[in-house]
């Protein structure tokens, strides 16, 4: 078989897509189709091993709804700028205010899973007045981490070897972990839906920059960019959260969810799904687009 290229991972569908250059890198973003200055903008972020395609079944609903929607792909991922460095907080945080601004907007709602919820957190902490509102899905605030342990996740600290193992197989090693993060008994991700995601991640070097974003957070905990980190972490996010929590997520207790209240000075609301597992937006995404929805027609 062919080995995938960036135009297969840049899907056609009710979005149109867009290049921008923000933070000294080129970002690719998909953009609802009705997105117009006089929209407030959200900003959606995937997760690990994933792109923006991540959020195929929210985009369209959220353009409907009146709101300019963007899912980039986050430095390192799909058709993206795959950098050498920049895979820590402060320039995530850096990245996702640039992308705001590079799209016309002031602010955003940030909205991220996993890794995207992270990176989420990140801007609230340090580019606090472009997060208008953040929704965190299946992503503590980042003081609650660890999350479960999964062995992989210790093996990833390894050199070279967690990027072969991303790589055999064909890319088989990202629909594995997806379905082993689903919960039991559902249809995500189907056969077609893991092809994308295996042909997105084995897009070298996106394995490696997707594992730098886990070694930099390990890396910098002793370090004094660490130490920074924590400390902008503290302030509290003077703004509107949204959490989404799947009820059968493996990988993250309803608790890590919940400690997020602590740093938020604003109202924080908790959803919780039942039957979901740790990809909340693509095993259920009407209710995910449900909650969003009901939160963001309650904001000022």
């Amino acid at each position: 078989m062919a080995g995938a290229g960036v135009r297969d991972i840049v899907i056609e569908g009710p979005w149109q897509h867009v290049y921008i250059a923000a933070n000294g890198s080129r970002f690719h973003v998909a953009v609802g189709l009705s997105s117009a200055p006089d929209r407030p903008l959200l900003l959606l972020l995937h997760g690990f091993g994933e792109f923006w395609w991540a959020w195929r079944h929210q985009i369209p609903a959220l353009d409907r709804a009146g709101f300019s929607v963007a899912a980039m792909d986050l430095r390192g991922y799909g058709a993206s700028d795959k950098t050498p460095r920049g895979y820590d907080p402060q320039t995530t945080a850096a990245d996702l205010a640039g992308v705001i601004r590079s799209l016309g907007y002031s602010e955003a709602v940030v909205v991220g899973h996993d890794w995207g919820g992270m990176a989420g957190w990140a801007a609230a902490a340090y580019a606090p007045a472009q997060v208008r509102g953040l929704v965190s899905i299946a992503a503590p605030h980042p003081l609650a981490y660890p999350w479960r342990a999964e062995p992989w996740q210790t093996a990833s600290l390894l050199p070279l070897l967690p990027e072969r193992r991303i790589m055999a197989d064909n890319g088989a090693f990202i629909e594995r972990l997806l379905r082993r993060r689903a919960a039991p008994g559902g249809d995500f991700p189907s056969a077609a839906e893991a092809r994308h995601y295996r042909d997105a991640l084995k897009l070298w070097p996106s394995p490696h920059c997707a594992l730098e974003y886990q070694r930099t957070y390990l890396r910098n905990s002793l370090r004094a960019s660490g130490r920074n980190y924590r400390r902008a972490l503290r302030q509290p996010f003077v703004g509107p959260l949204l959490s989404i929590h799947g009820q059968r997520d493996p990988v993250l207790p309803v608790a890590a969810m919940a400690a997020a209240e602590r740093y938020v000075q604003g109202p924080s609301h908790l959803v919780e799904l039942p039957g979901v597992g740790h990809q909340p937006h693509e095993e259920a995404p009407a209710a995910v687009n449900a909650a969003l929805l009901d939160w963001l027609g309650a904001l000022d």
